[in-house]
């Protein structure tokens, strides 16, 4: 029975002081605006634009109490994507030199505005980059969507990390 009543308390003192387990600081933030990511790289996956944006939604959705509204949020993420592209990796030592992986590399150029008034400093300009490996003896378009799918949940927990975690 103490222990019930110690969980309980417990759970309302860290709810009461908007203690949060993802380490994202939301102080003064209602509302949040992602603006659309157009796609600006070279090479261009049609899809990729919605999933980023979409994907950078889901985690604020997830980890936080803002609300995502169209127009203009206390804190507006907008940008684009800058780079995508498919290297060889992992040469092998031959006569004729080989890769036994690509590489999938996608950077994302962002502004991210913080409105609310004494956090103004907390706003950013600045690119994100991260990358996948992946056999070169499967397809690439097999194996895309997984790698497009691992690196977006990579760059959105690297942008949320520096908007809300100050990392």
């Amino acid at each position: 029975m103490k222990i019930k009543i110690f969980a309980i308390l417990l759970i309302a003192t860290l709810s009461s002081c908007a203690y949060t387990f993802s380490g994202a600081s939301t102080e003064g933030l209602k509302t949040v605006t992602v603006r659309f990511f157009e796609n600006n790289a070279q090479l261009v996956v049609p899809t990729l634009s919605q999933q980023f944006t979409e994907a950078l939604k889901s985690r604020i959705r997830s980890q936080t109490k803002l609300s995502i509204t169209p127009n203009e949020g206390d804190a507006i993420f907008q940008g684009n994507i800058t780079g995508y592209e498919i290297r060889p990796v992992a040469l092998t030592s031959s006569a004729t030199p080989t890769a036994s992986n690509n590489r999938l590399t996608i950077t994302i150029a962002v502004k991210y505005i913080n409105n609310i008034k004494d956090h103004e400093k907390e706003s950013f300009e600045e690119s994100f980059t991260r990358f996948y490996d992946f056999p070169v003896g499967g397809s690439i378009q097999g194996l895309q969507a997984q790698a497009i799918e691992s690196i977006n949940k990579q760059l959105t927990e690297d942008i949320f990390n520096r908007a809300f975690a100050q990392w």
